[in-house]
């Protein structure tokens, strides 16, 4: 895929899943993807394929917020086979606590899928929404 097609498809996934369609956002990714969310959170470390992402970052966060996370890109820059994704969170805990962070995501595209993620984002706003 082409840099502007790898960049779309990263703005693509996160219009999706802004939409509530996990399955699109999902999609996007490769079986084997490699998924890594810096720092010591409770929602830290690297996750292996789409069902330990599922089960181990995805689901739980999921049932911690309140209607979903929102993530908005701001900024995509591409090169080769990699995108960097500036973006801002908009979301709402259970706990009554927003949780609007902010990210930079470093994507491997591959074969018109995403195979790797590395996530950087306020680890002490993680912690001081959802607790350690």
């Amino acid at each position: 895929m082409s840099v502007s097609e790898n960049k779309e498809l990263i703005r693509n996934m996160f219009a999706e899943l802004g939409k509530g369609n996990a399955q699109a956002f999902m999609d996007a990714m490769s079986d084997d993807i490699r998924f890594t969310l810096i720092g010591t959170t409770r929602f830290s470390g690297t996750f292996k394929g789409k069902k330990e992402l599922a089960e181990r970052l995805l689901g739980p966060l999921g049932a911690a917020l309140e209607g979903g996370l929102v993530i908005t890109p701001e900024n995509l820059i591409a090169d080769g086979d990699f995108v960097a994704m500036q973006a801002r969170g908009k979301s709402l805990a259970k706990n009554g606590k927003r949780y609007d962070n902010t990210y930079c995501q470093i994507f491997r595209v591959a074969d018109g899928k995403v195979r790797e993620v590395t996530e950087y984002l306020d680890t002490e706003l993680v912690n001081s929404v959802f607790g350690k």
